[in-house]
């Protein structure tokens, strides 16, 4: 059996960044295993993150159970099937998150993730373009950028939000994340910056890297209360591999609580509803699930040669494909929104609870994303922290069976109230006076849909998830967590997970950046336990 000093499962947005980290010091041996292939053509353009969205080469393409408070439906739930993970195929929208979000997690009990503490590895971690001040990063391996894409469209979108009442923002990763502003991106001249881009890559040249893909890992290896290893299945044979010092979950909100509970740790009735022996009783894995619900509105718009609708259309694309080749610009350069707002949907809040996307262009299917045939606009909206609470379970002790997704949505009356206002938010953007020039008909859902019951039901009948799924190994201290604050599983030695299902609460906003500052903060736990 083949030994390593750290095995991590899972090569995504923090087992990449922790597996690079790791490798830095030349005398560990580090195994990285990921259950997906290294890469996909298309992945370094942009524009990937619609083309890949139901692609199987690179996505899991998982889905929800039908719940009544989404209208019975199943919902997609994409996540990265390729070196990077969900950074590979994800929106692109760089989102720290607010300060207060980390000092809540300190003030639950987890020491040392305060924003104090964080801060400082958000800044390691990035080079962003824009960088002013101390607040950002300048010399870290993700590249992070501003949209360059220019558009009348934008400015204008920009005045209403103000005319509205909100204010424009010059950088929401600073602590103040309120306000509308240009979206920063993980693109760095035209180009993709997964974790696989970002931290991966550079590494490849090291020995005592190592690096398995294709291969689905089966289960931990336990030894009494002590990891001692990983089983993993590639190309029909079963390969185990073993831990000298630690395994590191990194397989992300769905699949790392999967993996605990195909080794037989977890919640009892669960585990033995599947004739999995219990190991180990820990009855929060799997539970205190959160993920955004995410709701459109789409408006024609007047001014066809400021939609990517007329302007990516038929002959034209060819000038888009153009722009991408010789400047980095244009449809094929986008990230999943070029603006962004954070929004309080009551004055009264200390800092904003909404995020909105704000796009020049709409699809007639978000599962397709074909563009319709005619110029048009997209605003979405999502509570940034939302209450309700679902959960992640096995189905079946075959892993390659997709678990049981189950997101509650909407249960919380504070997540409706946030849901509909934010709603009507939208609305008194689009409908300011700066939009005058551009603005045409609503045209989804229509202004039939009006009242609180109706909006909520247009929400429950066609919101999407923003595919930011945490919470199912959830750090902390007490009955309801999974992980202690050095990211080590209650009860079991050797065994730490690190990735997005570890988060306690939401993070305000988009997940893959707090998702890689938990990979560099691993390996710093890591390093100094040595």
């Amino acid at each position: 059996m083949a030994e390593y000093d750290y095995i991590i499962v899972g090569g995504g947005s923090a087992g990449a960044t922790l597996a690079a980290r790791l490798s830095e010091d030349a005398r560990l041996q580090v195994l990285l295993i990921e259950a997906g292939r290294a890469t996909h053509p298309v992945s370094r353009l942009p524009v990937s993150f619609g083309l890949l969205i139901h692609n199987a080469a690179a996505n899991w393409l998982y889905k929800s159970d039908p719940e009544k408070q989404t209208a019975m439906r199943e919902i997609p739930v994409p996540r990265g099937k390729l070196l990077g993970g969900s950074s590979a195929i994800n929106g692109l929208v760089y989102v720290r998150g607010q300060p207060q979000d980390y000092d809540t997690w300190a003030q639950m009990g987890c020491r040392g993730w305060g924003w104090d503490q964080v801060a400082p590895v958000f800044r390691r971690m990035e080079s962003y373009e824009g960088a002013q001040s101390g607040e950002r990063g300048e010399d870290g391996p993700l590249r992070v950028s501003e949209v360059p894409d220019q558009n009348p469209l934008y400015d204008a979108i920009k005045q209403a939000a103000v005319a509205a009442g909100y204010k424009i923002n010059p950088d929401y990763n600073a602590p103040d994340q309120d306000g509308i502003a240009t979206t920063q991106t993980t693109i760095s001249r035209g180009r993709r910056q997964s974790t696989y881009e970002a931290y991966l890559k550079p590494a490849l040249k090291r020995p005592n890297l190592h690096i398995v893909t294709e291969a689905q890992t089966q289960r931990v290896l336990l030894e009494g209360k002590r990891c001692v290893g990983v089983e993993y299945i590639r190309r029909g044979e079963r390969v185990q591999v073993r831990a000298g010092r630690e395994v590191v979950l990194c397989a992300g909100g769905v699949a790392s609580p999967q993996l605990l509970e195909l080794s037989g740790i977890g919640r009892a009735e669960v585990l033995m509803d599947h004739g999995i022996e219990v190991l180990h009783e820990l009855p929060a894995v799997g539970e205190n699930f959160r993920d955004h619900i995410n709701v459109r509105i789409q408006w024609r718009i007047k001014d066809r040669s400021v939609s990517y609708n007329h302007m990516a259309r038929g002959w034209r694309m060819g000038g888009e494909v153009w722009k991408y080749i010789t400047k980095g610009t244009g449809f094929l350069s986008l990230p999943s929104a070029p603006l962004v707002a954070f929004l309080k949907t009551r004055p009264e809040m200390e800092t904003p609870d909404v995020q909105m996307h704000l796009v020049p262009y709409a699809v007639k299917n978000p599962k397709l994303r074909q563009l319709h045939d005619f110029p048009a606009m997209t605003v979405s909206c999502y509570q940034l922290r939302p209450e309700s609470l679902g959960s992640i379970h096995i189905r079946s002790r075959d892993a390659r069976m997709q678990p049981a997704i189950r997101f509650n949505f909407l249960s919380d009356r504070i997540d409706q109230l946030a849901m509909s206002e934010g709603f009507r938010m939208m609305r008194r953007i689009v409908e300011a006076a700066p939009l005058d020039a551009f603005r045409g008909e609503e045209y989804s859902p229509g202004k039939e849909i009006a009242t609180e019951e109706q909006i909520l039901g247009y929400i429950r009948a066609n919101s999407e998830t923003a595919y930011h799924p945490i919470g199912t190994c959830r750090m902390g201290q007490g009955p309801n967590t999974v992980v202690d604050d050095q990211l080590r599983v209650h009860g079991i030695s050797g065994l730490r997970v690190a990735d997005a299902s570890i988060f306690p609460t939401m993070p305000s906003g988009n997940t893959n950046a707090p998702s890689i500052m938990v990979g560099e903060k691993c390996a710093e736990l890591l390093k100094a336990a040595a």
